[in-house]
């Protein structure tokens, strides 16, 4: 069969039919156990009752209307989000490259208000990803990802991930206007920082008038235990945070938190979208937000993720050979191998488990925030099998 979508994936052969909770059927009745949500985005399982029955009545009742007008939700919606954290402003987006490019946008403009249009810089580590937008690109620190594009745009510099002095020389560059991090790296490694870490870049930042910007598209929406991976960690706020992926459930949605000093820079027509923030979109992130403040919530992901640590710390004691490291937070975790992973990802699935991987030979799981004990058991179990079988084949 020809294709004519542009040949920049590589899919898996497989065609999936049809999900409910944490499994995927194929086109020929197989069932698949999915521990990697569409890459960390149905955060609560596929075709949710409450979700289908949001976005139903929302598509029987107004689909768009643009921001023209008022939409009801969008406004219900960004007053969660403030009550729930350290905003005071939420600003919709369609995804979280459109997060980052807002987010960086409202940190230049933030100095430019303030009489110093010189600080555009935007300090990232090494191995972080930030979408696939030029702005985005730019922002992360994986090369491959601009190859091609041009040289790197004005302003973007990287420093290596976990390098205190490095850090502490490039946050005194006069022209910087925030620096932007992944609290869990999910492209880089599935690499958590440190709490500590989190709380000195913080005081990092407010001693040197840089503004703090978090990129939790992926660890964020619940998937460590907390509706946001700062919120482990005291005192280390951001400023400015970008979401998307699980805040949305599987509905393409994004959203900017901002301090009301680092949007004072914000005026009426100097940002905007045409979709985001729509009645649908709106209907489906309510719904999502219901769900993950319901009672009980967000401890029975801590007590999962708990389950699924020690089954993959398991993994890693009984195959040294195989496994370097268990790396991540709560529901986003890797294996990080001795080899490439990606063939690895194959054989799981050949054997009815989905997973993903990452940079540094990571294997990447990052099921749904509703996943059992049981379920984490059983994929610990399909993992086990296809070590077990990688190590018969190789003699040991």
């Amino acid at each position: 069969m020809s294709n004519a979508v542009l040949p920049v994936y590589g899919p898996s052969p497989v065609v999936f039919a049809r999900g409910e909770g944490v499994r995927m059927y194929d086109d020929k009745g197989k069932a698949y156990l999915d521990f990697i949500a569409g890459i960390a985005v149905t955060s609560l399982g596929h075709c949710n009752p409450v979700l289908v029955k949001a976005l139903t009545d929302q598509a029987n009742t107004l689909w768009h209307t643009s921001n023209m007008f008022r939409v009801p939700g969008q406004e219900r919606l960004a007053q969660r989000y403030v009550d729930l954290t350290f905003a005071d402003y939420a600003f919709f987006t369609n995804s979280g490259a459109e997060s980052i490019e807002g987010c960086i946008k409202i940190a230049r403009r933030y100095h430019w208000s303030k009489g110093a249009p010189e600080r555009i810089g935007i300090l990232s580590f090494e191995g972080s990803f930030h979408g696939r937008t030029l702005g985005g690109i730019n922002a992360g620190a994986q090369e491959k990802y601009r190859e091609g594009f041009g040289p790197r745009l004005p302003g973007f510099r990287s420093i290596p991930f976990g390098d205190h002095e490095a850090l502490k020389e490039a946050i005194k560059a006069p022209d910087l206007a925030a620096v932007l991090i992944e609290p869990v790296q999910g492209e880089g490694g599935v690499r958590a920082v440190p709490d500590q870490c989190l709380k000195g870049l913080r005081d990092l930042c407010t001693e040197h008038g840089v503004l703090l910007i978090y990129d939790e598209i992926q660890c964020g929406g619940g998937r460590t235990g907390k509706l946001f991976h700062h919120q482990w960690v005291a005192g280390a706020e951001p400023d400015l945070l970008a979401a998307a992926k699980g805040i949305g459930g599987g509905f393409p949605m994004g959203m900017i938190l901002a301090t009301a000093e680092a949007a004072s820079g914000m005026a009426k027509g100097v940002h905007g979208t045409t979709f985001g923030g729509g009645p649908l979109a709106m209907a489906v992130g309510n719904a999502v937000l219901d769900v993950m403040t319901g009672e009980g919530f967000f401890e029975q992901v801590r007590r999962v993720a708990g389950t699924m640590q020690q089954g993959m710390e398991s993994l890693k004691g009984r195959y040294p050979e195989l496994v370097l490291d268990v790396t991540g937070a709560g529901l986003l975790r890797g294996l990080r191998m001795k080899d490439d992973p990606i063939p690895l990802r194959g054989k799981l699935s050949d054997r009815g488990l989905l997973v993903g991987t990452a940079g540094n030979n990571t294997l990447r799981l990052a099921p749904p925030l509703v996943v059992t004990e049981d379920d984490v058991r059983e994929a610990i179990d399909i993992i086990d099998q296809q070590f077990a079988s990688m190590m018969t084949a190789a003699g040991s």
